[in-house]
């Protein structure tokens, strides 16, 4: 049963996860759209710092706490190979999730020097990833 408790809030944590990765570059799309210093880019500012600070970093951190929890209580996922899978496309995942907090960075010092289309086209990655990770997650291949 505590299993299934850790799984439950390890998916909601996923969720809250996600959503962020999926928002933050559609917000940095409309961001690069904006004069630096003016008012909406301030607000942009404000958005991307609160999503990142305030439900991104805790959700990446609540999914690696209940994951580790999971094969503490059930050692035995350590042997599958899709766990392995999984650990490694959640490990690009964060990496992208750094990468974000990196260009938030750039925008809030007014220093983005990349183009809406590059952010429109980063913003597949986390759903590709997602995708990946859920099929190995539930099905189980390997």
């Amino acid at each position: 049963m505590t299993l299934l408790w850790l799984e439950a809030f390890h998916v909601i944590a996923v969720i809250a996860w996600m959503s962020g990765m999926l928002y933050l570059p559609r917000l940095f799309v409309y961001h690069t759209q904006t004069v630096p210093g003016s008012p909406e880019s301030e607000r942009f500012k404000i958005m991307e710092r609160r999503l990142l600070r305030a439900i991104m970093n805790p959700a990446m951190i609540a999914t690696f706490a209940l994951g580790i929890a999971m094969v503490v209580v059930y050692p035995d996922f350590l042997h599958q190979g899709w766990l392995h899978a999984k650990l490694t496309l959640v490990l690009v995942m964060a990496a992208l999730h750094g990468f974000l907090a990196r260009c938030r960075k750039d925008f809030a010092a007014d220093r983005n020097r990349r183009s809406a289309k590059f952010y429109r086209v980063l913003n597949e990655g986390p759903t590709v990833l997602l995708i990946f990770i859920v099929i190995l997650a539930v099905v189980k291949p390997f």
